[in-house]
């Protein structure tokens, strides 16, 4: 199991932890794509401190040398994948083929409404998303293939760089469409902390849909995320879970209710490693660790030592 760290902050913050992650030759740093940095720290509203991740992207291609980086993922509720495309292309071009282009639904809807974007209904994302990944694919395919959808569309004219190394992710949890979607069109397919039975129907379906589609299953990179809560002792565990349901706005006993019910490392180191090792068993080879909520980098060290060893 190789690891990643997603985090966010400050470009300084991002910065610092994507220099410790190359450092420690994690596999990739991968930042969310947001427009708020979720619950203010008071619980009372919302964190507006959250800057567009498409900079600091290009920051930080040009401040590492061999990291891999990500965007987990970007909505294409708020994202055009013609923007996605020239995002996508200028972070590949800036990091030396280092980027993984990351899309998804969208799902927050204080985000939507807020900054005052649209947030369809799930069957809506979920053809913008397919047709987003139709667009992608035509505009980086070796021809002048171009696209038509219900929602985009795309001349056909031969689009410029085709960038072979920029890598398309799907990331979600849904059971059915995000695996065939990933499948269909994903380099890399990511699958938000499931337990491990879950896990593995989705990434059936999704080396079925692969199959149905030519394509060879075992290209697609298998991976998963989560932000782990744990401590060395049951005080430590409970204060930590105590402080990020805290950041979230949430009660903390439903807190921690929903993420052991899908299988997010929770409790003491021991408690963490038995929920954690199964996952390899399912296929999945890269764990992105969410260091979210004022953890810093310490306990960034802590997770990977424990899951690590699981």
């Amino acid at each position: 199991m190789e690891f990643g760290l997603q985090t966010r902050g400050s470009y300084d913050d991002v910065l610092g932890a994507a220099r410790w992650a190359e450092a420690r030759r994690l596999a990739c740093f991968a930042l969310p794509d947001h427009y708020l940095a979720g619950r203010s720290p008071t619980g009372d509203g919302y964190d507006t401190r959250s800057a567009d991740i498409y900079p600091y992207l290009g920051g930080l291609s040009v401040e590492t040398t061999s990291l891999q980086l990500a965007a987990l993922v970007s909505p294409i509720t708020y994202r055009h994948p013609a923007a996605l495309l020239k995002l996508g292309l200028a972070v590949d071009e800036m990091s030396a083929g280092r980027f993984t282009l990351g899309v998804g639904t969208g799902w927050m809807k204080a985000e939507h409404s807020i900054f005052g974007f649209p947030l369809p209904e799930w069957a809506e994302r979920f053809d913008r998303l397919e047709e987003a990944f139709g667009y992608l694919r035509a505009a980086l395919g070796a021809g002048d293939d171009g696209f038509t959808g219900s929602h985009y569309r795309l001349e056909p004219i031969d689009h410029q760089p085709k960038a072979p190394t920029l890598r398309l992710m799907i990331g979600g949890s849904g059971p059915r469409r995000t695996p065939e979607l990933a499948g269909r069109f994903a380099d890399e397919f990511n699958i938000y902390s499931q337990p491990a039975p879950d896990l593995a129907v989705r990434i059936g379906r999704a080396q079925e849909a692969a199959n149905l589609a030519g394509r060879d299953a075992n290209s697609i990179l298998l991976s998963s995320v989560s932000p782990p809560v744990i401590g060395p002792d049951t005080a430590t565990y409970r204060k930590r879970l105590e402080h990020l349901a805290a950041a979230r706005g949430v009660d903390v006993d439903r807190f921690e209710e929903q993420s052991r019910a899908i299988a997010v490392p929770m409790g003491t180191h021991e408690e963490a490693r038995d929920t954690f090792g199964p996952v390899a068993g399912v296929g999945i080879t890269r764990y992105y660790l969410q260091i979210l909520g004022g953890f810093g980098l310490d306990y960034a060290a802590e997770v990977l030592e424990v899951l690590g060893s699981a």
